[in-house]
């Protein structure tokens, strides 16, 4: 079965051997405090910040999934309140989520075929956490880093970036927030089970000033441990493996993020060609990596129960848009032979439509 789906996706072919390899070393039934566990952990990240660019002064960590990171900003980081910006599902959920801990999460929601007014958003306080979602996997939108840029020229807050669906797949404006995050089943290209942190020394200053160590998962405890190549809890020792593997095998983001926009390009005219709708309309919002078509309730659901007879699994529409839509990943392990079989059963499909 090829899978488009949108996450938990389709695994590097490679972290089949990585596997094995893994299992032949020992490596994971070692203990976490271990010199060969700390030995692994310390180039798993140095190979990550040097294939995706990630500045020399942002640090990474590892936690369970990016839905662990909304708890991790929530108790450590934020001080004062926080504001999330979204337009789609994620990102309201990370708000929700927020509110539930805190209860001073604020809401700008904005649509979807636009880009948030800056002249909408209003900064409570200094310490008022910024979060917004850089892919919105639901609806297949992305913010650019043009954006995100101003946003950072204009305020000095400390800015929390949802990454699910981006990171690792194009290229980040790292400087323009201070924590990005993100999980490992998507644009990495490895199976679930792991999220990604990067944290900028204003997100750690913060963090500080807030003093939260009453959790497993606090900030300031993960940062205690990952600075001595460790880890506050046992971690997902194979996972931690896998994605060493992974970024040294992948190549630097530059080069990957060109690969997508272009690939992403082809999706886009090639799908307007053949006649689907596509889900956004202003393609200066479109995401590179989800690809998100509108179809009709009925059309929607024949064509992902067609392509599943076909051995291709397409991604469910999410949310409000359930039921009327269908979205491709976009992913790097993804290769172009499963693309061309993708698009020649949209072909076949769309030339049965015309002949109705």
């Amino acid at each position: 079965m090829i899978t488009f789906y949108p996450g938990p996706s389709k695994v590097y072919p490679q972290v089949e051997d990585y596997l094995h390899e893994a299992f032949e070393s020992g490596l994971i039934s070692k203990n976490h405090r271990s010199e060969p566990f700390m030995r692994m952990l310390e180039e798993t990240i140095r190979n990550l910040k040097s294939k995706l660019a990630v500045p020399d002064d942002y640090e990474v960590y590892f936690t369970s999934s990016a839905t662990e990171c909304w708890e991790i900003i929530a108790q450590s980081v934020i001080r004062d309140s926080s504001l999330h910006i979204f337009n789609g599902a994620f990102g309201e959920k990370w708000k929700e989520y927020t509110q539930n801990i805190t209860g001073k999460a604020k809401s700008y929601a904005y649509d979807p075929e636009q880009l948030p007014d800056f002249s909408e958003i209003t900064v409570s306080s200094p310490d008022e956490v910024i979060c917004l979602t850089h892919n919105e996997t639901s609806n297949g939108t992305a913010i650019p880093a043009s954006f995100l840029n101003k946003l950072r020229s204009q305020v000095q807050n400390v800015i929390a970036i949802d990454a699910t669906s981006s990171m690792a797949g194009v290229e980040m404006p790292w400087e323009s927030a201070d924590i990005w995050y993100a999980s490992v089943q998507k644009c990495f290209g490895l199976p679930a089970g792991m999220g990604v942190m990067i944290v900028s020394p204003r997100a750690i200053t913060q963090a500080e000033q807030v003093g939260e160590r009453s959790h497993y998962n606090s900030l300031l405890f993960i940062r205690d441990n990952f600075l001595k190549n460790q880890t506050p809890y046992t971690p997902n020792t194979l996972a931690i493996y896998l994605l060493g593997k992974v970024m040294k095998q992948v190549a630097p983001i530059k080069e990957v993020s060109s690969h997508t926009g272009l690939r992403a390009a082809d999706w886009y005219s090639f799908l307007k060609e053949n006649n689907y709708q596509l889900l956004i309309e202003n393609e200066a919002v479109r995401s590179e990596t989800v690809v998100a078509v509108y179809a009709e309730k009925d059309r929607a659901s024949y064509l992902k129960k067609a392509a599943k007879q076909a051995g291709i699994t397409l991604g469910n529409g999410y949310g409000k848009d359930k039921e009327t839509s269908f979205r491709i990943a976009n992913f790097p392990a993804i290769d172009d032979k499963e693309i061309s079989i993708l698009k020649d059963f949209l072909i076949r499909e769309a030339s049965k439509t015309a002949n109705e």
